[in-house]
């Protein structure tokens, strides 16, 4: 039966959940499937053996609830200048040994234009209570970067649209309304938020889509459902969730 379902983005049917799975269920929702269904106009039983065969299949990479990381730990765009001859060894280490570091590039740049000298450019994220300048002045000492800069952001708005909806948009399309803006800001959590949280951002495997999404994250919590809900929704409001998404 499984492998009757349909898998490909093309497919007429899988197209319509996509068009709304893929970014149409900001913050977080209690019964995000079933809005999946609502807004497709396809039955909820279809929708879970869909995306459930689109991600066998690989279609799909991940379902999940997304977090807006950047208000759970302090992060920033790193710029380093770096001795040209340390420079591959300099994007190695970052790339594949320090577990802080992310979207490592080395960028081309006219030697007249000011901050040429800044060729390496990470992102970095420490966890809360930790300090970037150290670990940066540590990662500095461990390349032989000569000086680097902090770039934190200061705003945030989200970007972009699924790759199935974007198929249909004319270029140059825009929303009717300006992004969201939020300001960049640390939230504290308690030990029994960041449990709930752990569950609620965790990838589903293909056996957990189903209609209760939520039920057995709580259980994974140790938390009944009802608060299990009530924390997500409390996240949502202080602006750490992101939405619910198949990519």
């Amino acid at each position: 039966m499984a492998n009757s379902v349909p898998t490909l983005f093309t497919d007429p049917i899988n197209a319509k959940i996509l068009a709304v799975s893929e970014d149409r269920l900001e913050g977080f929702r209690r019964d995000p499937l079933g809005e999946i269904a609502r807004q497709s106009g396809v039955d909820l039983p279809e929708v879970i053996a869909r995306i459930a065969a689109m991600l066998r299949a690989g279609t799909i990479r991940r379902v999940r609830q997304t977090l807006l990381a950047t208000n759970l730990a302090q992060g920033a765009l790193v710029a380093w200048q770096v001795p040209h001859e340390k420079l591959d060894a300099a994007f190695d280490y970052m790339f594949q040994s320090d577990p802080f570091s992310g979207h490592v590039v080395i960028r081309t740049a006219d030697t007249a234009t000011a901050g040429a000298k800044y060729r390496l450019w990470t992102t970095v994220k420490v966890s809360q209570g930790f300090s970037m300048a150290r670990h940066c002045e540590f990662l500095m000492r461990r390349t032989g970067a000569e000086r680097f800069l902090l770039l934190p952001a200061k705003k945030l708005f989200t970007l972009g649209v699924g790759h199935v909806r974007r198929r249909g948009l004319e270029p140059g399309s825009r929303a009717d309304v300006p992004a969201d803006v939020t300001d960049a800001a640390v939230t504290a959590l308690t030990d029994l938020e960041w449990r709930v949280l752990v569950a609620l951002k965790r990838e589903f495997q293909p056996e957990e889509l189903v209609p209760n999404l939520w039920e057995a994250r709580a259980k994974d919590a140790g938390v009944a459902l009802d608060d299990f809900l009530a924390m997500a929704e409390d996240f949502d409001r202080r602006k750490i969730i992101g939405r619910f998404s198949t990519f």
